[in-house]
């Protein structure tokens, strides 16, 4: 193209205007001392410019579309496990739905088992009752009507009506009655029941569990925080003052709670110690000497959970109950339940459960440990 004015190439461009224009327009001609580069010059410029601005928007693109692959991933992801969270629970809610099933059917045998044995039963007690009544009645008759010559000489006939009632009163079968406690025991339901009450906020059961420094054992240490005891291997024992509540042979020592209500749970971090014992006993337990009274397990006051040399145990009242433990656990927890008079030792890492019993609690009672390696630990 050709200046109109003065007919030459337009080769410069005018940055004060904006415009290409020809040489002799930059010396005498309308943008005479304008700010004027050489065409060349300005077209390299804005191309560079382009190139530049090219180059961060094609890296935009790229981290837009990196983004939209990031986020399509996981919402990928978050849909599969969405996918596993559902399958899961309709696993657990139809293992559960078929042992409610199970266990209500169960229920309904043993319940119909006693009706039956209770119509047997009333049938027994009215035959039993006429029986009563009718020779109540033949020898009040007797008693009333008979001449005094007949009564002498109605001993025979008094004692085999007599004997006619022997044994009418006494119980008929009378243990059938009772119902099965076992027909409504279930290791999905109580694991189930043990998740959520373990997994909840009160797991690692009150703060103010402690052990009670009056119960320590002179074989044994007390913490400044009054939660860890540790045995005392070959250590000076020192002197304690006597007192009552104070084991003084086993390597005992209680919690600082009294539990009679409620459902409660504590963990004890038993660590590498390879002989220890984790349980309950009554308030009741004795304190002094070296017998099985005062023995964690040995007697009828205490359960407890014990390791010893590798080997897992459940004992009470001197019986010992194996357990298959596959790997030693560094945390144990006990978990109590009053109302059903559940006693259940778990795993506290992985919520295993170690072993559980039902047993007729009769009075409140206190945690407690032993230690003859290490140490035990209250955790909070």
């Amino acid at each position: 193209e050709l200046c109109v004015e003065h007919e030459a190439e337009l080769d410069w461009f005018c940055g004060t205007e904006q415009k290409v224009v020809c040489s002799l327009c930059t010396v005498a001609g309308p943008c005479q001392g304008h700010a004027v580069t050489p065409l060349a010059d300005r077209v390299t410029a804005v191309r560079y410019f382009l190139l530049i601005h090219c180059m961060v928007f094609q890296k935009t693109g790229f981290s837009c579309w990196g983004y939209n692959v990031v986020s399509g991933v996981a919402v990928l992801w978050a849909n599969r496990k969405r996918q596993q969270v559902f399958a899961r629970i309709s696993a657990a809610r139809e293992a559960l739905e078929e042992e409610e099933q199970r266990l209500l059917e169960e229920v309904q045998r043993e319940e119909e088992r006693v009706e039956q044995c209770l119509l047997t039963h009333r049938a027994h007690w009215s035959q039993a009752l006429e029986n009563l009544s009718q020779t109540r009645s033949s020898l009040v008759h007797m008693l009333t009507h008979a001449a005094d010559t007949h009564l002498a000489t109605s001993s025979q006939e008094i004692a085999e009506r007599v004997e006619e009632t022997e044994g009418v009163g006494e119980p008929c079968d009378t243990d059938k009655l009772n119902l099965n406690p076992n027909c409504g025991d279930s290791r999905l339901l109580r694991g189930l029941w043990a998740a959520a009450v373990l997994l909840g906020p009160n797991g690692y059961g009150s703060p103010h569990l402690k052990f009670d420094e009056r119960t320590v054992s002179p074989l044994l240490s007390l913490s400044d925080d009054f939660c860890t005891v540790t045995f005392l291997h070959k250590k000076p024992r020192q002197a304690v003052r006597y007192d009552p509540a104070r084991f003084d042979c086993w390597p005992n020592v209680l919690g600082s709670l009294s539990l009679s209500s409620g459902t409660h749970s504590w963990v004890v971090d038993v660590g590498q110690s390879d002989a220890f014992k984790v349980g309950v006993c009554y308030a009741s337990l004795e304190r002094k000497g070296s017998g099985n009274e005062a023995r964690l397990g040995h007697n009828s006051q205490s359960w407890v959970l014990s390791r010893f040399a590798g080997d897992y145990s459940f004992f009470h009242a001197g019986q010992k109950v194996p357990l298959q433990v596959v790997k030693g656990p560094q945390r144990i927890g006990v978990l109590l339940d009053w109302p059903s008079q559940t006693l259940l030792f778990y795993e506290a890492d992985s919520g295993a459960v170690l072993y559980t019993l039902t047993h007729p609690f009769s009075s409140p009672l206190l945690p407690a440990c032993a230690v003859s390696d290490c140490s035990v630990t209250i955790l909070h």
